[in-house]
This record gives C-alpha cells, sequence and structure tokens, in this order.
C-alpha cells in the first residue's frame, strides 16, 4: 500500500509542468523545484522563527507554498496563502521566453503583458493544489493582488511571512504600509537589497528594466537603513536586523518587523 501511495504521489506530482518549491509530499515523493530542498532549508532556519504553535500565518505571495506548509507543520492554528501573479503564470513558457530574451540579450516584455499570463485559468496554482491536496493540508487560499485586495477580507494574522516580494513592488512603500495592516505581532520580511560603498544614508536602488537578475518585475531594492527606515515609518515599532550584507553589492536581507 506504501508503494502505491507513494507511486501516486509522484504521479501526481509530475502531472504539475513547474515547480518553484522542492516540497516532501510524502510517499517518496518530492517536488522538483527549482529551488533545491537544502536551499530551502537553509532559507527557513535564517528566518529565525518564532514558535508558531497557536498562531495565525499569513504567507504573501506563497507560489507553491513550501513556507505555509512547513508553518503548519510546526504547529501554526491557521495558515493563509494569498497570491496572484505567479499563480496566473504559465511558468514553463515564461520560463522558456526569458531564457530566449537572455540568450538574444534583450530585456524581455513585461510578464502580464506576454501570452503567459492567465488570470482565468491560474496554470502557476497546480503546484500549490497538488502538494496541498498530498500533504492533506488544511492551508487555505486566497487568490487576489495583494496591492489591490479589500484588506479587510484578507483580516489579520499573527505572524505574516513576505518573502522575495518587496522587490516586485513599484510602490514599496505602500506595499510596507499593507503588510503592517494585515499583521499582528511580526512580520517577516525578505527582499533583494544592496549596499554601495561609500554611501551610508538610506537609499534605494531602481532597476528601469532588466537590470536585477534579468527580471523586468524587480523594481527596488533597498540598503538595510533604507528598509528598517520604511518599516517604522508605516508603524512598525522595532525592526530587527536577522540577516544583513557581508559586503558592497546585492544580497539578500531578513528583517524581523515588530508591532507594539
Amino acid at each position: 500500500m506504501r508503494w502505491r501511495s507513494g507511486k501516486r504521489a509522484a504521479e501526481r506530482v509530475a502531472e504539475v509542468e513547474f515547480w518553484w518549491h522542492s516540497i516532501d509530499v510524502g510517499g517518496g515523493a518530492v517536488t522538483p523545484g527549482h529551488k533545491p530542498p537544502e536551499l530551502l532549508a537553509s532559507e527557513l532556519a535564517a528566518m529565525e522563527l518564532p514558535d508558531l504553535t497557536g498562531r495565525s500565518v499569513l504567507d504573501i505571495g506563497g507560489w507553491d507554498g513550501y513556507f505555509a506548509f512547513a508553518a503548519e507543520r510546526l504547529g501554526a492554528s491557521r495558515v493563509t496563502v494569498i497570491d496572484h501573479y505567479m499563480w496566473a503564470m504559465d511558468s514553463p513558457g515564461q520560463q522558456a521566453y526569458w531564457r530566449r530574451c537572455m540568450a538574444e540579450g534583450v530585456d524581455p516584455q513585461p510578464y502580464h503583458e506576454t501570452e503567459y499570463w492567465h488570470p482565468d485559468t491560474l496554470p502557476g496554482k497546480a503546484g500549490f493544489d497538488t502538494a496541498r491536496e498530498l500533504l492533506g493540508s488544511d492551508v487555505k487560499d486566497i487568490v487576489a493582488d495583494f496591492m489591490t485586495v479589500d484588506l479587510d477580507t484578507v483580516g489579520v494574522y499573527d505572524v505574516v511571512f513576505y518573502l522575495g516580494v518587496l522587490y516586485h513592488m513599484e510602490n514599496p512603500l505602500q506595499a510596507l504600509r499593507r503588510l503592517y495592516a494585515v499583521t499582528g505581532e511580526l512580520a517577516v520580511i525578505e527582499t533583494a537589497a544592496v549596499e554601495i560603498e561609500g554611501h551610508d544614508e538610506p537609499l534605494w536602488r531602481f532597476y528601469p528594466g532588466a537590470e536585477l537578475n534579468g527580471d523586468v518585475s524587480n523594481w527596488f531594492a533597498p540598503n538595510l537603513r533604507a528598509l528598517v527606515g520604511a518599516c517604522h515609518s508605516v508603524g512598525f515599532t522595532d525592526a530587527r536586523v536577522t540577516r544583513g550584507p557581508e559586503g558592497p553589492g546585492d544580497y539578500r536581507a531578513t528583517v524581523h518587523a515588530r508591532k507594539g
């Protein structure tokens, strides 16, 4: 029976054309994500999460749901993922298009203006739906753009994950205001960031094209002073850096932003 269950899990995983997260869905099956299990495990550890037992968790831009499922596994009483952009994306087509553009030395068009954008059928949600089914998970989903959805319909959560999202926002300060509105206690913010040697003042680097990782959906990367300052500006009473730069240049930063 276990072998048959494992075989079925592997078959269901194979039916999904593109996985971003590598998720152990049981039966010996692990989804073949762009991000390998070891990397995701290190990213989860680097978040330095508090005890989630009995707490509610919101994962903004959760895609395949690795971190949401991890929160559920860690004892969270209620977990929700909100996403829209990547759930609406034909990721295999978009990835092939991106590779062609990189080979030709041209910037891709905004992905939501290409043939790979399907907000009516949500092809990019297949991974999340499949993983949730195989895990027997109770993680809820909200299909909506976090920047435009009525936040009253989202609600307030004890802990909010805002991972790999901020630098995709055309208006990062407004995004942080909305993040503050749905956070009950703690927001874990992980983002692309930058340190420019000789410039200690708060600043955000603007990427008008595909300068950051060849991705036209990347807009702004802050330095630490700007990120912490922005958290305070929108109302968070404390912003503790848990992951900072090791030197000048582009890197990934993580901040714990708390409400008083």
